[in-house]
């Protein structure tokens, strides 16, 4: 059976909404995926101040901004599928939303960008609110992205992401253990934008600076690191966690170029917690961070002693993976199959979450 699917995803960098469409493809159990259309949608700066401002809004302005981002969804979409000629060819839309508040203890998670304004607006049916169930059963609610990576990139050993926050997915047996790990592009991203630049482009920014070890000591030592897997970090807690760069005024390269060895150290410890036994491993490596040429190379050089090989694999996939893993959980919630592992949350049992809004009428219209 194949399923042509619009997967979105907006993360904690801001740096835009990511659109596939893609043929997701399931035979006898086994999946396959084709990516035909991609592309990163830049916000505004408008957009990036009210996502980002979303959980500090009165209510009334909260719920206006749930809607109107549902909205600017919809109209994205219509755009892509004009822009790709894609008419009468999409089977349904699978949104995750922009995460503004995310609180596992309270079993509290929102990711605005209301369904149904998206439904409304593109006649398609939509699955939003992916992490909604995970978080009712008592789950982190995140990773939730540890089913793409068994289905559709299951020969590797560890699957790393490198976005906003570093995230991990490792095989523990048969099962697949999930776990934020670090800030990661959050916290360089602010760096660079006091050099005048939205990103530190390939590092060049950071391989021109020098660690501070004092700050890299600060940013090693917090108790994060110990806590046990399941565990995830909200956008509040990655800014308290960065704290020793962001509220630093030392150079921007200084600081960008201690905050890539504090990445690649947590991955590195990460990796040893989780040792396979194997002579060779393998590490996916996906996310923006994973095309930074200069944080890849340290990353690389912190494993080589671990026998872990880290594969990057090609820029579409590097880039728009996580939408496209949420393709593949919208169209397991549409087959209402399993999409999110109790193992990756800590949640009381596996769940089949999303909320489905149709975008016609029985009768056709």
């Amino acid at each position: 059976m194949v399923y042509n699917v619009i997967g979105l995803m907006s993360g904690s960098s801001l740096d835009g909404l990511d659109i596939v469409f893609t043929a997701l493809d399931e035979t006898r159990g086994q999946w396959k995926f084709d990516i035909v259309e991609a592309e990163c949608i830049e916000y505004d700066q408008e957009m990036r101040d009210a996502l980002c401002n979303a959980p500090n809004m009165p209510l009334a302005d909260f719920l206006k901004l749930d809607t109107q981002y549902g909205r600017y969804l919809g109209e994205q979409i219509n755009k892509f599928i004009d822009k790709h000629r894609l008419y009468h060819k999409v089977h349904f839309v699978a949104s995750h939303g922009h995460t503004v508040f995310h609180d596992p203890a309270s079993q509290t998670t929102k990711q605005i960008g209301d369904g149904a304004s998206i439904a409304a607006l593109t006649g398609l049916p939509v699955i939003s609110d992916l992490r909604n169930m995970d978080i009712a059963l008592g789950g982190q609610g995140a990773p939730i992205v540890p089913i793409g990576d068994k289905l559709l990139f299951g020969n590797f050993d560890y699957w790393l992401n490198i976005g906003g926050i570093a995230n991990m997915t490792v095989k523990d047996g048969d099962k697949m253990i999930a776990f934020d790990i670090c800030p990661a592009n959050q916290p360089m991203n602010k760096l660079a934008q006091r050099e005048g630049k939205d990103f530190d482009y390939e590092g060049e920014i950071a391989m021109t600076g020098e660690i501070l070890p004092d700050v890299l000591k600060q940013l090693n030592n917090q108790d994060f690191y110990n806590l046990p897997a399941p565990k995830s970090l909200s956008n509040e807690y990655c800014m308290q966690l960065a704290a020793p760069v962001i509220d630093s005024d030392k150079a921007a390269n200084d600081l960008l170029r201690t905050t890539v060895e504090w990445i690649v150290t947590q991955i590195a410890e990460a990796v040893k917690k989780y040792p396979t036994g194997k002579e060779e491993a393998s590490l996916l490596s996906t996310g923006g961070g994973s095309l930074n040429n200069f944080l890849a190379e340290q990353l690389r050089e912190k494993l080589a002693p671990l026998k872990v090989n880290v594969v990057v694999p090609y820029e579409q996939v590097a880039n728009f993976k996580e939408a496209l893993v949420m393709a593949l959980i919208g169209t397991l919630r549409w087959r209402e199959e399993t999409n999110t592992f109790m193992q990756s949350t800590g949640a009381s049992r596996d769940s089949i979450g999303g909320a489905i809004w149709m975008g016609h009428s029985y009768n056709g219209n």
